[in-house]
């Protein structure tokens, strides 16, 4: 099962549009980031929206975040909730700002073959972390509230990651630099 949170405000983003409606060679950053998840080829496949609606193809599960201004963490506890209803025992998510997080990336950390209750991606020895991947077990321990992730729960418990060289680039679309830079 996978999660692509696509619910923030992208204040950092000061163009026409929100970032993840900004197009990055002729598709919006969003629509990337969730045809690299779905060619993966999960069973299950959940986008948390927020800020702004996007039109999720069928197949999708959508599930909306009211309180997305709040932080990541609540988008993170939207994804997991909505995991554990489709009765999952690991999520694995990633971020829909980071359209060149590759399929491989996602298919290689969901199917990482560990006894680790997490596991991350790297990029050319560099952690990226995303997409992450997190058993049920760690669910619990996740931040309710902020603008985090699990990176807390990285930090406080190195033992119980995995780490899986991966293909692509953790980059993420931020600014109009930074998608100038990608669509040049």
């Amino acid at each position: 099962m996978a999660a692509l949170l696509a619910a923030g405000g992208g204040t950092r983003f000061v163009g026409p549009t929100h970032k993840l409606l900004a197009e990055l060679d002729g598709q919006p950053v969003w629509a990337r980031a969730l045809d690299n998840v779905l060619a993966a080829g999960f069973d299950h496949v959940i986008v948390v929206t927020g800020a702004v609606p996007l039109d999720v193809p069928d197949g999708v599960t959508v599930r909306h975040n009211p309180a997305w201004a709040q932080g990541q963490a609540s988008s993170v506890q939207a994804a997991i909730h909505a995991a554990a209803a489709l009765g999952a025992d690991m999520v694995t998510i990633g971020l829909a700002d980071q359209p060149f997080v590759t399929h491989e990336a996602w298919r290689s950390v969901a199917a990482a073959d560990s006894g680790c209750p997490i596991v991350i991606a790297v990029y050319d020895g560099t952690p990226g972390p995303n997409p992450v991947r997190l058993r049920s077990d760690v669910w619990p321990l996740l931040p309710t509230d902020g603008d985090i992730g699990a990176r807390d729960l990285l930090r406080d418990h190195p033992d119980w990651v995995c780490k899986i060289d991966c293909v692509g680039s953790p980059s993420d679309i931020d600014t109009l630099e930074d998608l100038a830079r990608w669509n040049s």
